[in-house]
């Protein structure tokens, strides 16, 4: 069994969705499990529906563009019939009556309840198109598989029960072994019964759940590169693609800010070393990227992960007292209370330095925090940049030309903040 997961970009239209199928048909028959994000940018609209209902502003608009949205693929696919399509319709229907309830006082919930619809509407839309299209598909609610506690927005998942629900899916599987079961990345249920996320990087970490709950033999995230690249080809010219990769290695890129798999979604792969293939949704021929246990080539190619927008903060004892533990733990827990996220750290005897993303908001509040009993400066506008397997003529030519204010180095990684 292998799982296969589809995020936004590759079923955006109907032109995307029609490609899925001809993926399907073009790979084994041996059985599968898709997970389909919302399509194209139906979360963040959704999310506009969400903040207007919180307003107290007319959400109705919103919402009839999120159905037009969704219709107007139906009509371009030719699905208008069917079990799946006047499911489709009740689906929206039923979105409608609920969003004109009574708004409840966990704002996160609420969130969640109306968020997590995309994924609905998308699967039951694909599964219609896919079933039309004479493939052997069965459209499957992911909330009676993945369960998690009563969090919201980042709920954290209960295994236990999980995999008691996906011993059901599994034994419905095993009577087809030619079946594709199509579900929903991103959502959940919670012990109470209510909808709830996984994060906004929910959909492959959904994927990565389902592997490791069905023992399955691989997971393949489809997207609109080709694989896994050095750099992001934005900031860097001659980008190389990564043809292997090992999980310790994905997890440390993404730790340092690089747009590549998250770590939650890795760690129950690695943890039964179940193999993540990335590769285009376009272009299937490609043989694209695998991520495993494998670290063979994971210093063959130097990688940069190039973070702009950083903010630099000294913190120092305004009495030249040394920086010490108890000095630590409450910098720490004014971060936490503020917000931020620490891209970098580094200390000296009587000062500590971070660096945070430039949000204006949140940086002034940490400042406000930490100047009650500390002496601050801080640097706007720069850039953090991380090689990772550095050589020498790399970083030359990399910042040669630019002020370095904080430098951290290991055997394996380099990093500097730079004006």
């Amino acid at each position: 069994m292998k799982v296969y997961k589809f995020g936004g970009a590759s079923v955006g239209d109907a032109a995307a969705i029609r490609n899925v199928g001809k993926i399907l048909k073009e790979e084994s028959r041996e059985r599968k499990v898709l997970v389909f994000s919302a399509m194209g940018k139906t979360t963040n609209m959704l999310e506009e529906v969400h903040r207007l209902r919180f307003e107290m502003l007319d959400w109705r608009p919103a919402f009839e563009k999120v159905a037009n949205f969704h219709k107007s693929i139906a009509s371009d696919l030719g699905v208008s019939d069917g079990a799946l399509f006047s499911d489709f319709q009740a689906t929206l229907v039923k979105m409608e009556d609920d969003f004109s309830n009574p708004l409840s006082a966990n704002h996160a919930m609420e969130y969640d309840r109306v968020v997590g619809m995309g994924e609905v509407l998308s699967t039951l839309l694909i599964c219609a198109h896919l079933e039309r299209d004479g493939l052997n598909v069965e459209w499957v609610d992911v909330r009676n598989v993945i369960k998690t506690n009563n969090e919201h927005r980042r709920a954290e998942i209960d295994w236990e029960r999980s995999q008691k629900s996906a011993d059901i899916l599994l034994a419905h599987l095993e009577e087809d072994t030619t079946r594709t079961i199509i579900t929903q990345g991103f959502i959940a249920q919670s012990k109470l019964g209510n909808m709830s996320t996984l994060g906004r990087e929910g959909s492959d970490f959904s994927a990565a759940i389902i592997a490791y709950l069905l023992n399955a033999k691989s997971v393949t995230i489809w997207k609109d590169v080709p694989g896994m690249l050095n750099a992001d080809p934005k900031w860097f010219n001659n980008t190389v693609q990564l043809p292997h990769i090992s999980y310790n290695e994905c997890i440390e890129l993404s730790y340092y800010g690089a747009s590549v798999i998250h770590p939650k979604t890795l760690k129950p792969l690695q943890n039964k070393n179940i193999p993540l293939f990335v590769k285009s949704f376009s272009d299937p021929s490609l043989a694209g990227t695998v991520i495993d246990a494998t670290s063979d080539y994971d210093t063959l190619v130097p990688m940069y992960i190039f973070k702009p927008n950083q903010v630099l903060l000294s913190i120092k004892s305004r009495d030249f007292s040394f920086i010490v533990e108890k000095n630590l733990s409450d910098i720490f827990e004014m971060i936490s209370e503020s917000g931020l996220r620490v891209n970098m750290m580094q200390n000296s005897a009587i000062s500590f330095s971070i660096v945070v993303d430039q949000d204006e908001a949140l940086v002034k509040s940490l400042r406000d925090m930490l100047q009650v009993a500390y002496e601050v400066k801080f640097n706007d506008g720069l850039d953090l940049l991380t090689i990772r397997h550095y050589d020498d003529a790399t970083v030359r030519a990399l910042t040669g030309h630019r002020e370095v204010l904080m430098e951290q180095k290991s055997r394996q990684t380099l990093r500097f903040v730079l004006r």
